[in-house]
């Protein structure tokens, strides 16, 4: 399942970016942005309700080469079980930045960073590809397809239809979506929206906590032996029937496991049209 990952990695990573040349990288077709989402869950699982809402924050500049999001949440689980009655209540606090090609996760339960490689944006910067025409691609090979445009938050927005749901794109900056999983339906959508202003430095400061490098995937040859290893594998999925392939993928992955035969059936097609591509060529 490591390579199944992967490869959805890249294809969410190529989907949110937009326009590439070899001397700048651009993941957006806007030189900066400034953006404030909200986020509502809700839904009913296993004779119970599930409910949730958060906040986040988007900031970028150089368009997109540095980036930073930040996000909390909380969520709330309330069961009846054999007359029985169960509330669950968590809560999530994230940070995450982009720069140039160097990731950064912020841990505020444990206070720490890890800093790393990030894959999706040092392939861009050795890639040649059109990186607004390769998410459209990448969109379409998903089984999404531009339904529409429509304004929002005042800016001309592609309405793309996708698995389990819907985006609004503007210039390769997601503005709203809707998703539907499982009977959760969760709606993330902008409150407010500026581009092409000024981001102050101060919105890309991370907290002061220790940071832990890991070994990035472009600074050796493990990426490289990582897609080949990941075309080899795509090659075998290649041969592989629907039901060869979800006994195999749910197997050991209980996130799979709980997938509906559509979703499944949704993933199995993505990737096979991924693996007649060639992705990791």
């Amino acid at each position: 399942m490591k390579k199944i990952s992967i490869l959805l990695s890249l294809v969410v990573a190529l989907v949110s970016c937009n326009g590439n040349s070899q001397n700048q990288l651009k993941r957006y077709s806007v030189k900066s942005g400034n953006v404030a989402y909200k986020t509502t869950i809700s839904g009913k699982i296993m004779g119970g309700t599930i409910t949730g809402n958060g906040t986040e924050k988007l900031y970028f500049k150089n368009w997109g080469a540095t980036e930073l999001k930040e996000e909390e949440s909380t969520q709330t689980t309330h069961i009846k079980f054999f007359g029985k009655e169960k509330t669950n209540s968590t809560s999530k606090h994230s940070m995450n930045k982009l720069d140039n090609g160097e990731s950064y996760s912020v841990d505020f339960d444990n206070k720490t960073i890890t800093a790393g490689s990030d894959m999706a944006m040092n392939l861009m910067k050795q890639s040649n590809t059109d990186a607004d025409e390769a998410g459209k691609s990448m969109l379409e090979f998903m089984g999404g397809k531009k339904i529409g445009d429509e304004t929002y938050q005042g800016y001309n927005c592609e309405v793309w239809e996708i698995m389990n749901g819907k985006q609004w794109i503007y210039k390769g900056v997601m503005l709203k979506m809707e998703m539907t999983v499982l009977g959760v339906k969760t709606v993330t959508e902008a409150t407010s929206a500026k581009f092409d202003v000024s981001v102050p430095d101060a919105n890309f400061k991370l907290p002061d906590f220790p940071i832990q490098k890991t070994e990035g995937f472009m600074d050796n040859e493990e990426f490289n032996t990582e897609l080949d290893e990941m075309n080899e594998g795509l090659d075998k999925i290649k041969n592989l029937s629907f039901e060869e392939w979800k006994a195999m993928a749910t197997k050991n992955d209980p996130e799979m496991k709980e997938m509906s035969d559509e979703e499944l059936r949704q993933t199995y097609d993505m990737i096979q049209k991924m693996a007649k591509m060639g992705i990791g060529n």
